[in-house]
């Protein structure tokens, strides 16, 4: 760890707290719109399964503009406070949500614009302080060991969400993330004595675009191009919010394809290689960012998740109620997974539906009518994921290492390659989870879950941090957090696929199918970047030299 700069360690922390508050919101942010019974806001489940992905999408839109302002006008400290700022402050305003849904859709806009000045300033800090010649075989490993803040964070949050919602209710959950935020940003202040000199903007060149440039020719054509998909008759994408986002999409992908045909003749094949592994990525990433959608829908309702009462502090409590109480209730609202429905008092009571918790429990398991039984919080699962990053990052790391002294350690884009193929691995777990849940018929052991994420942490791992140290690598210096902009775009987009993809759940009668599609995604994805590997190590070896 010596041969680290000291600044990782206080750029970790920071971003592990950061990342504690938006996977905390994150981790519940679903099942707080489809709740109805203790205080969400009853959203239908394709509804919520739209706004998370189209949340999450515009939460990696947003990098572009935010980095290439960090780039230009603010640089990367001043840039990461406005964003930690305006994201504590969204965490927070999800806390009076429920009373009014002004406050819910204001809340998730600041922590959109917030987490658009902050992702890509903070990554180019970290880059930054790689650039001395004693630290730059390091850069790799020291993007791992970040990644492993990012996930540290991303692990304890879940469990703070279901202590303080069941203890005390969303608003307090929601609340706690805020407050992580601004721990962050004290830990940032703390340590800026170590990173302050990373904190240098390249000056501008003739063929890059200036500030009004951008503004006129890119943010202000997404904003309109926004607007017309948001009201084009039909849907072509299947919502408003997905239409409005594709198309807003349309000319910030022009611009950064435009920032090829403008660079001059030694930046256009690192260019040209960063946007060909940024649309190569766009696959993992529709896949891996189901675990808030298609993945906790099969931890809520295919797994078994009942445990004994002695443990019942980190638990939500269900009761089992036959239908025939709700015979005469009038139906306010229904999707696929239940029905929302009020007695004669006016109460919101649920019946049993597709897909309720006891439907598909085994006969000689179902309680008595009227018993309480303690279910595992759904969030909880989400923090399987980034405990096997916890576990997993030193072996990665050691494994590279160990290459790395015998000159055989692979490429950046070939780890990034090979993890495509091992996170394609993840969807066939899935698959067997189905054949021996028999297509949901009876619930399945959460060790499948636990297997899936295992697999796909590994394929994270060689994908998600080098994609990080890639743009860091072949970025031109001066547009090096307006790139991470790019790599974000990238998440983006894939976010978004992920929210459509989840929203063909129920219309797949075999999940098995559902899940193969990620796999055939996958491997799709894995082919082109195995076609493309010799041209980007070469372009690699052509900018190292």
């Amino acid at each position: 760890m010596g041969k680290h700069p000291k600044g990782l360690y206080f750029l970790f922390f920071t971003e592990m707290w950061e990342r504690f508050g938006y996977y905390l919101m994150l981790g519940i942010f679903v099942l707080y719109m489809i709740d109805a019974d203790t205080g969400g806001l009853a959203f239908g489940d394709k509804i919520s399964y739209d706004i998370y992905g189209t949340f999450i999408a515009f939460t990696y839109l947003t990098p572009f503009l935010g980095g290439f302002l960090a780039d230009r006008l603010l640089g990367y400290i001043k840039a990461t406070y406005i964003g930690g700022v305006l994201m504590g402050i969204g965490y927070i305003g999800l806390a009076f949500a429920s009373v009014d849904l002004l406050f819910f859709y204001t809340s998730i806009t600041l922590i959109v614009i917030g987490n658009g000045f902050f992702k890509p300033s903070i990554s180019t800090l970290l880059g930054n302080l790689y650039s001395e010649e004693k630290y730059k075989e390091f850069k790799d490993s020291g993007y791992n060991i970040f990644y492993m803040g990012i996930n540290i964070g991303a692990f304890i949050c879940n469990f703070i969400a279901a202590f303080m919602r069941n203890q005390y209710g969303w608003g307090f959950a929601f609340a706690s993330a805020g407050i992580g935020m601004f721990l962050g940003l004290i830990i940032f202040s703390v340590g800026m004595k170590h990173f302050k000199h990373a904190n240098t903007m390249k000056p501008k060149e003739k063929e890059d675009i200036g500030i009004p440039q951008v503004l006129l020719y890119v943010f202000l054509p997404a904003l309109i191009f926004g607007v017309i998909g948001w009201f084009i008759p039909d849907d072509i994408f299947g919502s408003d919010s997905t239409d409005a986002f594709i198309f807003a999409t349309i000319p910030v992908i022009g611009f950064y394809l435009s920032l090829y045909f403008r660079a001059s003749k030694q930046d256009k094949r690192p260019i040209a290689a960063l946007l060909t592994v940024f649309a190569v990525c766009m696959v993992f990433w529709a896949v891996f960012k189901q675990n808030g959608t298609a993945l906790t829908n099969w931890a809520k309702y295919y797994t078994e998740r009942s445990v004994s009462p002695s443990v019942e502090k980190p638990l939500e409590t269900l009761k089992l109620v036959e239908d025939v109480k709700y015979k005469d209730a009038l139906v306010t609202q229904y999707d696929s997974q239940y029905r929302v429905e009020k007695d004669d008092k006016g109460n919101v009571i649920k019946s049993q539906g597709k897909d309720v918790y006891f439907r598909n429990m085994e006969k000689d398991k179902l309680p008595q009518e009227g018993q309480t039984v303690f279910l595992i919080n759904t969030e909880l699962f989400q923090s399987i994921n980034p405990g096997w990053v916890i576990l997993l990052t030193p072996v990665v790391v050691g494994f590279f290492a160990f290459l790395r002294k015998r000159k055989k350690e692979p490429s950046t884009p070939t780890k990034m390659t090979l993890g495509l193929f091992i996170s394609a691995l993840s969807s066939l777990v899935m698959v067997a989870a189905v054949y021996i849940g028999n297509n949901g018929e009876v619930k399945v052991s959460p060790w499948w879950l636990v297997a899936c994420y295992g697999v796909i942490t590994v394929g994270e791992l060689c994908l998600s941090p080098m994609g990080l140290s890639l743009v860091s690598k072949l970025s031109p210096p001066r547009i090096t957090a307006l790139m991470m902009g790019g790599y974000f775009l990238s998440n983006s987009i894939g976010n978004k696929l992920s929210g459509i993809l989840a929203g063909m759940w129920y219309d797949y009668e075999d999940k098995s199918n559902f899940f193969l599609i990620n796999f055939l995604l996958l491997i799709f994805s894995f082919l082109i970047g195995l076609s493309l590997l010799r041209w980007l190590n070469k372009i690699m070896k052509e900018k190292e030299a």
